[in-house]
Parts: C-alpha cells; structure tokens; sequence
C-alpha cells in the first residue's frame, strides 16, 4: 500500500479554502470536519446511553474501544493533511462556528 499523499503547508483560516488550485486541502479539510461532527454525535450519544443504563458491560466495552479507536485514526489523518483541531472548527459566518 502507498503512502497517503501529504498536503502542503497551509494557514488555518477557520473556513474552507475555495480556491482552485487549493481544493484537494479544502475538500480534506470539509470531510475531516464532517467526520469529527459525527464522531463526537456518537460519542455523546453513548454516553448518554451509558448514563441511561440501556448499554451492557460488553456494549461499554466494544463501543469505548471503537470510539478510542476511531479516535486514533482521527488524530492520524489530521496528521496526514496536516490538519489540527481548529482546521476542523470551520466558520459559518452568522451562525458562528461549528464546533
């Protein structure tokens, strides 16, 4: 298997880079973005049913490990597009940020 392709430098703006000869970093940075939303949503959800009581022992078990998991392969491929955690919190002008 080949190395993942490592983009360039880039200044984090907080918004998705529309430029053309930029938009494999912005399309990277929107789907790393959309991925940690619905990373967080499950883990909160889990939690949730965790405080709930309506998971078993084993349940706990398998959904911690997939959310750590999942977790590590997040910090990975920010690493690989060079992105960090304020990359992610994208500005949606009025509405404020994302996340």
């Amino acid at each position: 298997m080949s190395e993942p392709k490592v983009l360039h430098e880039h200044q984090p703006t907080g918004k998705i880079a529309l430029d053309p000869e930029k938009a494999e970093e912005g399309l990277s940075q929107l789907v790393m973005t959309v991925v940690e939303l619905l990373r967080q949503l499950v883990e909160r959800q889990a939690m949730r049913r965790v405080e709930n009581g309506s998971l078993t022992e084993e349940e706990i078990e398998r959904v911690g490990e997939a959310l750590l998991n999942l977790e590590e392969k997040m910090e990975e491929l920010k690493e690989i597009f060079q992105l960090d955690d304020d990359d992610l919190n994208i500005d949606l002008g009025p509405l404020g940020n994302l996340m």
